[in-house]
C-alpha cells in the first residue's frame, strides 16, 4: 500500500448525495452539538456566578431583638394593685401596679412640717441675732460708764480722798463689764455663722432650710414612685407572679418577677445577625438587606444595616478566649451587626427572640483584576 493510499484511508468517509450525484462529508451528529452547547452554556453560568458570587453574604445565625425591661421601683413597700394582665397592650404612661403610699404620704406631712419649722428656726435665729446687736450696744455703753467710775475712783485714791474698796469695785466693776461686752460679741459672731454670713439673706437661701427642703422632695418623689408607669409603647408579660399583697423589696424587684412586671417593647424591632467575620469585606452601614423569618415561611421583610459591632462577639464574654497557648486553633469570628427592619402595617406580628435569615446587598461586583 502506497503513501498516499494510507493517508486516504484516515479520511472521514464521503457518501454520495443522490440528488446530486457528488460525493459530501457527513453531518455532525445532534449529540454532539447537544455536547458543545452544554460546555458553552455552563462557561457564562460559571463566569456570571464568579462575577456576582461576593455581592450577597447570609447568616441563619440571626434574631428579631425588642426592647425589654423588668418594670419595678426603687422603692420598698407592699403592692396595692396591679392595673395590667399577661399578654396586655399599653401605652407609654399607662399605670402598671402601684405600692401601698400611706407610709409615703406620712413622710411627706412630716418632711413639710420640719421645712416650716426650720423656717421659724432661721426667722428667730435672725430676731435674736438683731436683738444681740442691740444688747452689745447696751453693754458698750455700761463699759464706758464702768470706765469713767474706774478712772475717777483711781484718780481719788491717789489724792486719798477714797478708800481703796470703792476703787476695788469700780475696778472689778469695769473687768466685768468689758468682758459681758466680748462675751456678747462671740455670741454675735456664732449666730451671725449660723445664718451663713448675712444676717439679711432670705430663709428660702439658707443651707439648712435648702437640706430640709431636699428631704421634702425626696418625700414627694417617692410618693410619686408608688405608682409605676410604662416607660414605653409595649406589651406585658411575666404578672401572675405580682399580686396583691406583695412586700416587695427595692434593692432586689428588678431581679425576680415577684417584684417587677416585664414589658417588650413594639414600636422598636431589629435584627441581631452575627456574620462571620470573612463575609463582611464589603458590608457597610447602610447596605439592603433580605430578611425572612422561620415562623412565616414564603414571607419577606426588607430592612438595612443599622450598625456594624466594632468587636466580635467575644470580646464581650465574660471569659474571653486565650491564644497564647500551644494548641491555638483558628477559629473564624462572629461579628454582630444591627438590620434595621422597615415595618408593614399589614405584615404579621414580629416577636422578640424569633429566628431569622438574612441576606445582605453589598454591592460588591467582582472584576477580572481579581482573579490575579
Amino acid at each position: 500500500m502506497n503513501m498516499h493510499s494510507q493517508a486516504a484511508s484516515f479520511e472521514p468517509a464521503s457518501e454520495i448525495d443522490p440528488r446530486v450525484g457528488k460525493r459530501t462529508l457527513p453531518k455532525v451528529s445532534l449529540r454532539q452539538g447537544l455536547m458543545a452547547g452544554g460546555v458553552l452554556v455552563v462557561a457564562i453560568v460559571s463566569a456570571v456566578l464568579w462575577m456576582t458570587g461576593g455581592r450577597y453574604v447570609s447568616t441563619d445565625n440571626a434574631y428579631i431583638r425588642a426592647p425589654k425591661l423588668m418594670v419595678a421601683t426603687d422603692i420598698s413597700g407592699v403592692v396595692s394593685h396591679v392595673d395590667v394582665r399577661e399578654g396586655q397592650a399599653v401605652r407609654k404612661g399607662d399605670v402598671l401596679f402601684g405600692i401601698d403610699p400611706t407610709p409615703f404620704r406620712i413622710t411627706v406631712d412630716n418632711s413639710k412640717a420640719q421645712l416650716a419649722q426650720t423656717a421659724l428656726n432661721l426667722e428667730s435665729m435672725k430676731q435674736d441675732y438683731k436683738r444681740m446687736l442691740s444688747d452689745i450696744a447696751a453693754q458698750q455703753a455700761q463699759v464706758q460708764l464702768a470706765k469713767a467710775t474706774y478712772d475717777r475712783a483711781a484718780t481719788l485714791i491717789k489724792s486719798g480722798t477714797t478708800t481703796a474698796v470703792n476703787y476695788d469695785q469700780a475696778r472689778f466693776a469695769l473687768n466685768a463689764a468689758e468682758n459681758q461686752h466680748q462675751s456678747l460679741e462671740e455670741q454675735a459672731k456664732v449666730l451671725l455663722s449660723k445664718l451663713g454670713g448675712n444676717p439679711e439673706a432670705r430663709v428660702t437661701e439658707h443651707p439648712t432650710y435648702l437640706q430640709t427642703k431636699a428631704q421634702v422632695d425626696e418625700a414627694l418623689r417617692q410618693l410619686d414612685h408608688t405608682v409605676i408607669h410604662a416607660p414605653f409603647d409595649g406589651v406585658v408579660t411575666q404578672v401572675d407572679q405580682l399580686q396583691p399583697g406583695t412586700y416587695m423589696v427595692a434593692a432586689t424587684a428588678g431581679l425576680s418577677n415577684s417584684g417587677a412586671v416585664a414589658l417588650v417593647g413594639t414600636n422598636s424591632l431589629w435584627v441581631d445577625a452575627n456574620f462571620k467575620e470573612t463575609d463582611l469585606t464589603y458590608a457597610k452601614t447602610g447596605n439592603p438587606v433580605e430578611i425572612t423569618v422561620d415562623t412565616y415561611p414564603g414571607l419577606t421583610w426588607t430592612g438595612k444595616i443599622g450598625s456594624i459591632s466594632p468587636a466580635s462577639g467575644s470580646e464581650f464574654s465574660i471569659l474571653p478566649p486565650q491564644n497564647s497557648s500551644g494548641n491555638w486553633v483558628k477559629v473564624v469570628q462572629r461579628i454582630p451587626v444591627r438590620i434595621v427592619i422597615d415595618r408593614k402595617s399589614d405584615a404579621p406580628t414580629l416577636r422578640a427572640g424569633m429566628s431569622v435569615n438574612t441576606t445582605i446587598d453589598t454591592g460588591h461586583k467582582r472584576t477580572v483584576s481579581e482573579l490575579w
